[in-house]
């Protein structure tokens, strides 16, 4: 008696695919949404926080953890109600709630301005928290789409592997497309809130498709309204992006690397980047001196021995910003060129239109500061980083490798000058990056900042000493641009030399925004005594 394998029973699972068309679609643009939101979240927090490694591992961590669960919610909604209309009112909430979120975040936002000025670390980093909850809603439902479409696209067991797969792979380009769609094409041409509005737009009008598909008349109808309630909030949630935190605002624009402000206080133009709690230049057309850190530039030659010191006339600025500094140098030094580096272009055209930034002996160089350095020919006597944007700072120009490359694109007796935020009493930002240079240079030396919560940190290659900087302010004529700020200097007391030793950044390890943060925590434990 021959016996019989027993048949393979396939299940079949019985789904009406007839309006579920748009299901592929709404996978691709789904994946397009998540991703494109969390990077033009990044722009929406920026202004008020920052873009620092923190705040992108805040962004990534918590949009990772809403997709998780939406994928594992969405699972089990799907194999409890296995219906497109379902699905469709589900990214028809999550469109809107999305295209919200520039709107309700905004309340949020200032109180992150308030928390700043107050010294008040827990509703600082506490408005950052609420903010990024904002995303949790609309996420979680946009991860309902792709167990969702895997649960209406199988028709046997047996093909499950395929269809999951190309769901998938769905998916995928529609997040790599989100990737690159946000950065280059959408914020650059339309800004941060459009952005948002381009994004939900696109997935509550796929959402209502869908739902006209499944001839879903109530879904069909709940769709428009929210369609209508997004473009009325668009409309109502115009206006500047941020508030200016002093004086009145003249110009605001967000452009590929920040978000600008320019603000005029009496008579003087400020230039203030995201966060905006540090001003990057000053321009006032009746006023050259600044009395604050952009002065000191000029000095740093002065420390050199009078037999060895000789007028710069080649100089670098990393940071250019609206030029401040620049334009005190060439002053200073009638036959000095200066080299501006500035990564972004808007902010270089900023300072062209409102900052006076247009004599022809400051050069204007687009690019990444550290990039330049190593790659460029030129030597200089005077090498200015003016690049540290607080309260966090770009780590690669803070390292023992940097400043090496620093020195070795200097002319004979050159000078590098740093200029380093602290507050009143914290200066463990300071005494890192005065370390690590002096690893680098023969002597580095200290200025305090009368007024303002800055030192300059110069850093010397010929025989130089803190007398020889008195020695040669006092030689210098009276009508020098640069005297009243040396003698300020030597007034205040507040000049030293480094002594070797101390704690020294590498490229490898650099832990600038744990310093900045244990400087924001302790500055907030003072305030709160």
């Amino acid at each position: 008696m021959n016996s019989q394998p027993a048949p393979i029973h396939v299940e079949t699972l019985v789904i009406d695919r007839s309006n579920t068309r748009v299901i592929e679609p709404l996978v691709f643009v789904g994946g397009l949404s998540s991703i494109g939101i969390e990077l033009t979240a990044s722009r929406l927090i920026a202004p008020y926080f920052g873009s620092s490694t923190f705040i992108w591992a805040n962004l990534i961590g918590l949009t990772l953890t809403y997709l998780a669960i939406g994928y594992y919610v969405g699972g089990r909604v799907a194999d409890r109600y296995p219906n497109p209309r379902l699905l469709y009112l589900c990214t028809s909430v999550a469109a809107l709630f999305a295209g919200l979120i520039p709107l309700v975040a905004r309340p949020i936002l200032e109180v992150s301005l308030d928390a700043f000025d107050d010294v008040s670390v827990g509703a600082f980093y506490g408005s950052l928290l609420g903010t990024i909850l904002l995303f949790a809603f609309p996420i979680t439902l946009l991860g309902f789409i792709t167990p969702f479409a895997i649960r209406l696209r199988i028709g046997t067991v047996e093909g499950a592997g395929k269809t999951a797969g190309r769901i998938y792979a769905l998916s995928t380009m529609g997040s790599i497309f989100g990737s690159f769609l946000p950065v280059l094409i959408l914020i650059p041409i339309f800004g941060t809130r459009v952005t948002f509005l381009i994004l939900s737009g696109t997935l509550l009008m796929l959402s209502l498709a869908g739902l006209m598909e499944s001839r879903s008349v109530r879904g069909s109808s709940f769709a428009a309204v929210l369609l209508a309630l997004l473009i009325v909030s668009s409309a109502a949630g115009r206006g500047e992006i941020k508030p200016p935190y002093r004086g009145e605002l003249v110009h605001e624009e967000e452009s590929e690397y920040n978000y600008i402000q320019v603000l005029k206080e009496g008579d003087d133009f400020l230039l203030a980047l995201n966060e905006g709690q540090a001003i990057h230049s000053v321009y006032n057309p009746n006023q050259l001196l600044t009395g604050g850190p952009w002065d000191y530039f000029m000095v740093a030659p002065l420390f050199n021995e009078p037999e060895v010191s000789r007028e710069p006339t080649a100089a670098l600025m990393i940071g250019l910003a609206g030029g401040t500094a620049a334009r005190q140098m060439i002053t200073a030094y009638p036959n000095l060129n200066v080299d501006g580096v500035e990564i972004d272009q808007a902010v270089a055209d900023v300072g062209l239109e409102y900052f006076g930034m247009d004599d022809p002996r400051i050069h204007v160089i687009i690019n990444d500061g550290r990039y330049y350095l190593r790659t460029t020919g030129n030597t200089y006597d005077i090498i200015g980083v003016d690049a540290y944007k607080q309260p966090y700072i770009p780590f690669q120009l803070t390292t023992r490798e940097f400043f090496a490359e620093a020195k070795a694109k200097l002319n004979e007796c050159g000078v590098v000058i740093v200029n380093v935020g602290r507050t009143e009493t914290d200066f463990r930002l300071v005494n890192v990056i005065a370390s690590t240079m002096r690893d680098v240079f023969p002597a580095v030396y200290e200025i305090d900042v009368n007024r303002y919560s800055n030192t300059m940190v110069v850093g010397t290659t010929c025989d130089s000493s803190v007398a020889a900087f008195g020695a040669n302010t006092l030689a210098m004529p009276d009508t020098s641009v640069a005297r009243p700020v040396a003698m300020r200097a030597l007034e205040s007391g507040e000049i030293r030399e480094v002594a070797p030793g101390g704690r020294v950044f590498t490229d490898d390890h650099a832990p600038v925004e744990l310093v900045v943060d244990e400087m924001i925590v302790e500055a907030a434990r003072e305030g709160g005594d």
